[in-house]
């Protein structure tokens, strides 16, 4: 294997994906494990993502889950891509992750999105009488700030933990709305293209063209997620993807399942229009073979110019996962 190091940094998001027939001890413990090979392998960060009422994702504690991986690595930085602000006050954010860092120090990232990471039934629920919307994300990042911030030791209301801890704070966004904001703040831009490819090239040039530079950040830096699926042929590493393509099914139809076993085909499983549409949200994935994947990561490198990649690998089996994570990071470290 080579050991050189990437002049990309490379990292993960994992939303806990519940693959059929395991228990979610299972999963979180699959979790873990990636963790920890991801760590050996040179990965960056490792990222989990909010999510509720889905039952193939276990990722909706996102801040409990954040310190049990960070519990079982000790280099690699942990986070999240992301807390959903509007479901969370601002102080209860600050704690937790203010808590994680005193736990873990200089290894938390907070990544926050201004989604709900669910259905309006659920975010009602969630939030209870509180009427905290996608309106309010810049004011409650600024709030968010500020209970971070060292000056807010003489205010009524006090982050403890979290007053005055460094913990990076990240904007993700699927659209052109979010480019605005992480460029006016002059923060870190993570982007969904995992899912929402669409306006990924307008969002990172819009985000370029305003940025500002901030105490945070001097200059603007573009993080995009893709979906990676590699094995050693592209054959099967295609037949692998048919679990990603089912799930997708489920994204777009509604009609929600665990991860399920990779098949031989799709065409007795997906409709025209199905295909059409997972295909669309696909565009940027990075499936086949390390050749494959090589030659197409080096145009969406020339592309984008991007600061960091963070991958994303919905595979059923737990050891064409490790191994395909271990191939990625390869390819990396030969760029």
């Amino acid at each position: 294997m080579n050991h050189l190091s990437s002049k990309i940094p490379y990292s993960i998001l994992d939303l806990a994906t519940v693959t059929e027939g395991a228990s979610l001890k299972e999963t979180f413990s699959k979790s873990q494990e990636c963790a920890q090979h991801a760590e050996k392998l040179g990965y960056n960060r490792y990222w989990l993502s909010e999510h509720h009422n889905m039952i193939s994702v276990a990722s909706s504690a996102t801040s409990i889950l954040i310190g049990y991986i960070a519990g079982g690595t000790s280099t690699m930085r942990v986070g999240s891509g992301g807390i959903m602000l509007p479901n969370h006050s601002p102080l209860a954010v600050a704690e937790q992750f203010g808590t994680l860092e005193s736990i873990y120090p200089g290894r938390i990232d907070l990544g926050l999105g201004r989604a709900p990471g669910t259905d309006q039934l659920t975010a009602m629920e969630l939030r209870g009488t509180r009427s905290n919307t996608a309106e309010d994300f810049p004011q409650n990042i600024l709030k968010l700030k500020t209970f971070f911030s060292k000056e807010n030791s003489d205010s009524k209301v006090r982050a403890i933990p979290g007053e005055g801890q460094d913990i990076p704070l990240w904007i993700l966004g699927s659209s052109t709305d979010s480019a605005q904001l992480a460029g006016y703040l002059g923060l870190p831009y993570a982007f969904a293209s995992h899912f929402a490819p669409a306006q990924f090239y307008a969002a990172i040039e819009i985000y370029r063209r305003i940025f500002r530079p901030s105490p945070d950040l001097q200059q603007a830096y573009v993080m995009p997620c893709v979906n990676v699926i590699a094995a050693d042929t592209d054959e099967e590493a295609s037949r692998l993807a048919t679990s990603l393509y089912q799930m997708f099914i489920g994204i777009i139809t509604g009609r929600r399942t665990r991860l399920q076993p990779p098949v031989d085909n799709m065409h007795d499983i997906w409709t025209e229009y199905e295909e059409e549409a997972a295909k669309q949200m696909l565009q940027l994935s990075l499936i086949g073979s390390p050749d494959t994947i090589k030659a197409r990561l080096k145009i969406l490198l020339e592309k984008t110019g991007m600061n960091e990649i963070m991958i994303i690998s919905n595979i059923y089996d737990q050891k064409a996962k490790l191994y395909s994570y271990e191939l990625f990071a390869d390819i990396m470290k030969e760029l």
